[in-house]
């Protein structure tokens, strides 16, 4: 029995108790960290991290930003059916410009345009 009673002594207690939270401390800070680690990968790389979030919220501004002008091409292009459909000047003019189309007797001149040189 001395020979347990001295293993297990003040001391040698003190130490192994020491030892053994030394161990855990350890433990619970590896384990600690890699599950840091793992969070911040998830939250910055995974499929729904930051900085997915990041690149969805620049294309949802690129594509609000493109829907707005073809909505402002859109009511452009109504005017123009509009008015082709109503106004007989506009369909004339429309017809002279696009089509070099004229009146009986009339005389076109098209000239190139400078800038274009």
């Amino acid at each position: 029995m001395k020979a347990a009673t001295r293993k297990y002594g003040p001391r040698n207690l003190r130490q192994q108790v020491d030892a053994e939270r030394r161990s855990r401390n350890a433990v619970f800070f590896t384990l600690a960290g890699i599950l840091l680690i793992y969070l911040g990968i998830t939250l910055f790389a995974g499929e729904n991290g930051f900085f997915k979030y990041s690149a969805l919220q620049k294309n949802k501004e690129k594509l609000n930003a493109e829907i707005i002008t073809l909505e402002k091409q859109n009511r452009e292009m109504k005017k123009q059916v509009n008015a082709l459909k109503n106004d007989p000047f506009y369909i004339e003019k429309s017809a002279r410009e696009e089509f070099g189309l004229a009146k009986k007797n009339e005389l076109i001149f098209q000239f190139e345009d400078a800038r274009k040189k």
